[in-house]
């Protein structure tokens, strides 16, 4: 996977690589960005009462990581080939995990605008899965690993309280655009802003639709908005090509972009600064991004 980094995508280009691998006759992705290794499982040592998606947890070069049972999360029964079996090793959110997947096959190099928004077809799965890409031998669907991680465990998501610890706040009338694809991600954000003191936020599911209201309001956008705020994961237009976008146009340049991703790493920062991002915050920081936000529109 380290060579693999080293051919990764210029910033902005609106592309990404995927890993695929399998989960009994389905094929899957994950975003090369967010994997660290691909290893051949190892023993894994149990923990009484956690989570049943947890196997358990493993050592690798020292460092003791929990393994998580892709299979079991989605409703699959066991691999009949443990031969292919691998750990998918991962990280994002500040947070390492290795995902146990029945193989893993190939890496692709696709654009966002091949990634389609997912529909209720997929038989129960539409709640794990952000987006779609239609091949010839069939579909990979892109799976939601945050919020995989969310729900084993809670304290690892947005939480408002963070919010209370910043003190009483007045309600501010600035316009902010946040652009997510995550449903529950962008209740989250309306909530917490909202705890802030920040009411007028207008949220949009991808980068298409978030450059397409900017460029049709360029005139007076001041009055319009005031400050952008984009994850950069989205189908149609990643995060990094929409600031790209903006920070490109002559109007829309003036606007400051803050950057909110699971995917801000030390290693990956290069990439925000590249298109022009005044700033960049990990989820799931959410008090630094408030604080982010009256710096630089307050």
């Amino acid at each position: 996977m380290t060579d693999q980094k080293g051919i990764l995508l210029e910033s902005g280009t609106n592309e990404l690589e995927l890993v695929e691998f399998t989960i009994g006759d389905n094929h899957f992705g994950i975003n090369v960005i967010k994997v660290r290794e691909i290893i051949n499982p190892s023993p894994v040592t149990k923990i009484p009462q956690s989570h049943p998606h947890i196997e358990g947890i493993i050592n690798i070069r020292g460092e003791v990581l929990p393994v998580v049972n892709v299979a079991q999360v989605l409703g699959y029964p066991p691999s009949h080939q443990p031969e292919l079996e691998k750990f998918i090793v991962a990280e994002f959110n500040k947070t390492k995990v290795a995902f146990h997947v029945h193989s893993v096959t190939q890496i692709h190099r696709i654009s966002w605008n091949e990634i389609e928004k997912p529909t209720d077809i997929y038989q129960g799965l539409e709640s794990h899965i952000i987006g779609v890409i239609k091949q010839e031998r069939g579909m990979l669907l892109l799976l939601d690993f945050e919020k995989m991680i969310v729900d084993i465990n809670p304290s690892t998501g947005i939480n408002s309280d963070q919010i209370k610890k910043l003190g009483k706040r007045e309600r501010s009338d600035k316009r902010i655009l946040v652009a997510e694809d995550s449903p529950l991600l962008r209740k989250l954000i309306h909530d917490t802003l909202a705890e802030a003191g920040y009411t007028n936020v207008e949220f949009f599911e991808n980068g298409v639709e978030a450059l397409g209201y900017l460029e049709s309001n360029k005139e007076n956008i001041e009055k319009h908005v005031q400050i952008v705020i984009t994850d950069i994961e989205m189908p149609q237009m990643d995060g990094h090509h929409l600031t790209k976008r903006i920070k490109e146009d002559a109007v829309l340049a003036k606007l400051p972009v803050i950057i909110f991703s699971s995917l801000i790493t030390e290693d990956l920062k290069h990439k925000g600064q590249r298109v022009g991002a005044n700033a960049q915050v990990s989820k799931p920081e959410i008090a630094e991004l408030v604080q982010l936000i009256d710096k630089l529109i307050l």
